[in-house]
């Protein structure tokens, strides 16, 4: 059964935040909250962890895992950002928007769209999950929680340690975040293009 944090929300418990980057750092899957919903995490390097996501989602290759970035710096050691995408992402982060770009190099192969090599980006607007990417000092390859045949993420930790605690190494109860997943923008051209419209999708101007 996995482990369970409750976090506070806007001021997160240090120790629990050091906890559960350390369970992250020894090949862990964990499930945190977002400003959008809650997400299926794990370190980006390791292979074991993403497939153990995979499974958990009943994801096939064509899957566009997200690197949830501390900054625009770091997102940019991973994604190809250009003047217009740098100026178009500022505008919108932190907040509830996955950005797909072309990958760089150091983003190992298996995270990649098969044909189009793309990674997706995006800087949550949330003190828990910015406090766990401060402590580990890398992206935590993310994906929504949301399981195979639902149509909604889980919101409620307490269901998802029912439902999943014995394919989880640790469940962060952060409160409510929401049933709406991030607004997907690719940006592989200088025209942005919504490919999911999703939180926040109402506010933006293209």
């Amino acid at each position: 059964m996995s482990q369970f944090f409750q976090i506070h929300p806007e001021t997160p418990q240090q120790r629990l935040i050091r906890g559960a980057v350390e369970i992250i750092r020894q090949g862990g899957v964990v499930i945190y909250p977002t400003d959008s919903c809650y997400a299926f995490g794990c370190q980006i390097g390791d292979k074991k962890a993403v497939e153990r996501i995979r499974r958990i989602r009943s994801l096939d290759d064509k899957h566009n895992f997200t690197l949830m970035c501390r900054d625009l710096s770091e997102m940019s050691d991973y994604a190809q950002i250009d003047n217009i995408a740098y100026r178009f992402i500022k505008g919108l982060t932190p907040g509830p928007y996955t950005f797909v770009l072309p990958a760089m190099k150091v983003v190992p192969k298996r995270l990649l769209h098969p044909k189009r090599k793309t990674i997706g980006v995006r800087m949550p607007d949330n003190a828990i999950a910015l406090a766990l990417l401060d402590a580990l000092g890398e992206p935590i390859l993310s994906s929504t929680m949301i399981l195979p045949g639902d149509e909604f993420p889980m919101i409620d930790p307490y269901d998802m340690r029912d439902t999943v605690g014995h394919q989880v190494d640790l469940i962060i109860d952060g409160g409510y975040c929401g049933l709406e997943p991030t607004t997907v923008i690719e940006l592989l051209d200088e025209t942005p293009e919504v490919v999911r419209r999703g939180k926040g999708a109402d506010e933006l101007v293209l």
